[in-house]
C-alpha cells in the first residue's frame, strides 16, 4: 500500500532528505519533476522542508551550512542521506563503534519529532539513524514519486553485512530473483528492506555510497523530464531484473534513481 501507518521496524530505512547549496532550488527541482509539495521551513528548525506527496511526508531538502548558521567553504557534495529506523539510537551509536564505523554525528534531539545520528560504515558510506517519537518517517512510499528502495553501493559486501547485522536487527541474503542472484538484500523480518551491490560495479571513482530509489509510472518520461529541468543522466533507462531504471542527478549534482519496478513493493 502506498500510505505507510505506524513505525518503521528497526533497520528498515524511514526517511531521506537532501543537503544542497540552493535548498530553493532544489525545491523547485523535485517538487516539479514527482509532484511534491514543498517549501523552505521556519526559523526554529534551521529552514528545514519537509516535502509532502498528495498531503504525506516524502522526503526533506536542507541547506549546506555549519552549525553556527554560515556557509562551509568548501561546500560539501550534494547528496541525499538514507536514515535507518532504530528503537533507541544510543545502544546502536554505541555498537557503531564497536563494530569498526564513525560516529559523524552524536544522537541529537530533533524538537518532539525524534532523535537522529549520522555515522559511516567501515567502508565509508554515510548513512542516519532515526528513533521517532512523533515523526515516524515517509508517510508515503512505493508509488510515483515516492521512495520505494534504498541501495547501499559498497567496496567490501561482506564487511558491510557483519556491521549493519552488528547494530541493527538485519540480516542479509543474496536475492531469489531470477537474474539478480549476485545482488545482496537487507531483511527485517525475513522482509527485503533494501539492497547492496559491488562499487566496482559502477564507474571507477565513485565513492561507496547510499543511493534512494524513487518510483515511475514511466522511467523515460521522467528522466526526459528531469533533463529539461536542468538534471543530467548518470545511466540511460535500461531494463534489469528488477523492472526498468535509470540513474539521473539533480542540477546540483545530487544522485538518485528511479524505477518502474517489477517486483512486489519492498519499502515501508
Amino acid at each position: 500500500m502506498p500510505e505507510k501507518n505506524g513505525r518503521y521496524k528497526p533497520g528498515t530505512p524511514c526517511w531521506i532528505d537532501l543537503t544542497v547549496p540552493d535548498q530553493q532550488a532544489a525545491i523547485d527541482f523535485y517538487c516539479g519533476l514527482f509532484g511534491w509539495q514543498g517549501e523552505i521551513g521556519p526559523a526554529e528548525t534551521g529552514g528545514y522542508s519537509v516535502c509532502t506527496l498528495k498531503g504525506k511526508p516524502v522526503a526533506g531538502i536542507t541547506r549546506a551550512m555549519n552549525p553556527d548558521g554560515t556557509v562551509p567553504d568548501p561546500l560539501p557534495p550534494t547528496v541525499w542521506t538514507t536514515y535507518l529506523s532504530t528503537d533507541s539510537i544510543d545502544s546502536t551509536v554505541k555498537s557503531v563503534t564497536h563494530a569498526h564505523g564513525t560516529v559523524t554525528v552524536g544522537p541529537t534531539d530533533v524538537m518532539e519529532l525524534g532523535r537522529m545520528a549520522v555515522i559511516s560504515d567501515p567502508g565509508g558510506a554515510v548513512v542516519g539513524l532515526w528513533e521517532p517519537r512523533t515523526f515516524d518517517g515517509a508517510g508515503i512510499v512505493n508509488e510515483h514519486g515516492a521512495l520505494i528502495w534504498n541501495e547501499l553501493t559498497t567496496g567490501d559486501l561482506a564487511a558491510a553485512a557483519a556491521f549493519y547485522s552488528a547494530i541493527l536487527p538485519v540480516t542479509t541474503a543474496r536475492s531469489e530473483m531470477p537474474g539478480a542472484e549476485e545482488y545482496i538484500e537487507f531483511k527485517v523480518d525475513d522482509r527485503a528492506v533494501a539492497g547492496m551491490m559491488d562499487v566496482r560495479n559502477l564507474p571507477p571513482g565513485v565513492p561507496p555510497h547510499w543511493q534512494p530509489y524513487f518510483h515511475a509510472d514511466d522511467v523515460d518520461e521522467l528522466q526526459a523530464a528531469a533533463v529539461r529541468a536542468g538534471g543530467s543522466v548518470l545511466a540511460p533507462a535500461f531494463d534489469m531484473a528488477a523492472g526498468r531504471m535509470a540513474v539521473l542527478a539533480d542540477p546540483q549534482g545530487g544522485a538518485f534513481s528511479v524505477i518502474t519496478a517489477s517486483m512486489p513493493d519492498s519499502s515501508g
